[in-house]
């Protein structure tokens, strides 16, 4: 299946997101902030299946995390020529909980999410939305300084941010990223419906 872009952006910016193919933590469910894996093979298909869906659209700008799951994302989706490093598009900071699941972290704190108690040692909710409104306040100024504000930038990164992004651009805060369920190799659109600010498509795979 291709994703298939509407011919004109929605009237205003539109934010490409995309998520980084599978790698071995993402598939076993173990929280992969700053360690730098590399994506599996099923994960380089993935992001080389996004191709075909970008090929053609017309970005103002890419940007990309500076891990190299998401780099590698980016260059085999065929967007890697002048994509931008964006060191706010990285993932949380998972802290002390760095390389573990959810079920281990509950075995001593039964109630425990990232989105309501953070991460000892990382990032809670609000350091995570502020990065996500730097995001978009870079995003916004590029296509002002452009006179284009109806154009459409690719941002290539990671679930929890991604969907903290989402809910940050609708007002909900990072924490409502919770709302959000993103798969690896998904393509997301944040846009406008007239002046107000709208999820346009969400979590689409092409694979």
């Amino acid at each position: 299946m291709k994703f298939v872009a509407d011919p004109r952006p929605s009237g205003g910016l539109e934010l490409w997101l995309l998520r980084h193919g599978a790698t071995e933590w993402s598939r076993n469910g173990r929280h992969t902030g700053s360690t730098d894996l590399p994506l599996l093979a099923a994960g380089e298909a993935e992001a080389r299946a996004l191709a075909p869906s970008l090929q053609g659209v017309p970005f103002l700008a890419v940007a990309t995390s500076p891990l190299q799951r998401a780099r590698r994302t980016c260059e085999l989706a065929g967007l890697a020529e002048g994509a931008q490093v964006w060191d706010d598009l990285r993932e949380w900071d998972y802290g002390d909980y760095e390389g573990i699941t959810t079920a281990e972290i509950r075995r001593s704190q039964s109630d425990w999410t990232i989105w309501s108690h953070g991460c000892p040692a990382g990032e809670d909710d609000a350091a995570v939305q502020h990065r996500c409104e730097r995001v978009i306040a870079r995003a916004l100024a590029l296509a002002d300084q452009a006179g284009d504000t109806s154009c459409r930038i690719a941002l290539f990164a990671h679930g929890h941010i991604l969907r903290s992004l989402a809910a940050t651009w609708l007002g909900l805060g990072a924490r409502g990223g919770r709302l959000f369920v993103l798969g690896t190799g998904a393509i997301s659109v944040l846009g406008y419906e007239r002046e107000q600010r709208a999820l346009l498509r969400w979590n689409v795979t092409v694979h």
